[in-house]
């Protein structure tokens, strides 16, 4: 990811074409740390990287993105990457088979969905005659849109709002994922408010301590409590 203090803590950082839902409270970093793994794989790396959006338009992330110096006009000009916005009355059950075909086309290797949460909320009503999207249809779709993004190849952000006792909006993502990045909001008593744990990662041995998380002006910084 180059985000500065996180790879170590994944012996190198995410495995490749793996998924990995990013959640917390609103307000703790999520998008922030998403982006960065996106304009980091473009510049560092040259990596292409794909931003899919349901909550906020292309003009609002690249605003967000700027406040750290991040162009993200400059890289789309470039061909580096692209922000999508799919308005929430555009959901379809086919939705993540058309980003699929995106990112296989232009040769997408970091994605970024945002977010699972709006998805759950906007699930397709496609199931039979069923009158009322009930919990099981909108894990249903979920899980199966998760499953699929895994065939794109791209190494995938899922960003989502974590839930009283438990780790996502829809109950189901935590469990689909190959990783969990888990951000809290609250004071310590050091010098930092936002902490980072790893609650899981597959395929990788990861560190499992919690780590104080700054927005620095340069972007996200991982710090080590030792």
């Amino acid at each position: 990811t180059d985000i500065p203090g996180f790879d170590e803590l994944l012996g190198g950082g995410f495995p490749r074409g793996g998924n990995t839902l990013v959640t917390g409270v609103p307000g703790t970093g999520k998008t922030i740390f998403a982006l960065q793994f996106i304009y980091n794989g473009a510049t560092t790396f040259n990596e292409k990287g794909l931003v899919v959006t349901f909550e906020e338009n292309a003009a609002s992330l690249k605003k967000q993105a700027q406040q750290f110096g991040w162009n993200f006009d400059l890289l789309e000009k470039q061909g580096k990457v692209k922000i999508l916005d799919i308005p929430v009355s555009d959901i379809k059950e086919s939705t993540v088979r058309e980003i699929i075909k995106i990112v296989e086309r232009d040769n997408y290797s970091r994605l970024v969905i945002d977010s699972l949460s709006a998805l759950a909320i906007n699930t397709p009503n496609t199931f039979g005659s069923v009158t009322d999207v009930t919990e099981i249809f909108i894990k249903r779709f979920i899980y199966h849109f998760i499953n699929e993004l895994r065939t794109s190849g791209a190494t995938s952000l899922l960003i989502s709002q974590a839930a009283e006792g438990q780790l996502s909006s829809d109950g189901v993502s935590e469990f689909v994922s190959d990783g969990i990045i888990y951000i809290k909001h609250e004071s310590l008593g050091g010098d930092f408010s936002r902490h980072l744990i790893i609650r899981k990662m597959r395929k990788v041995k990861n560190d499992e301590d919690i780590h104080p998380m700054e927005i620095s002006k340069n972007g996200i910084v991982i710090h080590n409590l030792k």
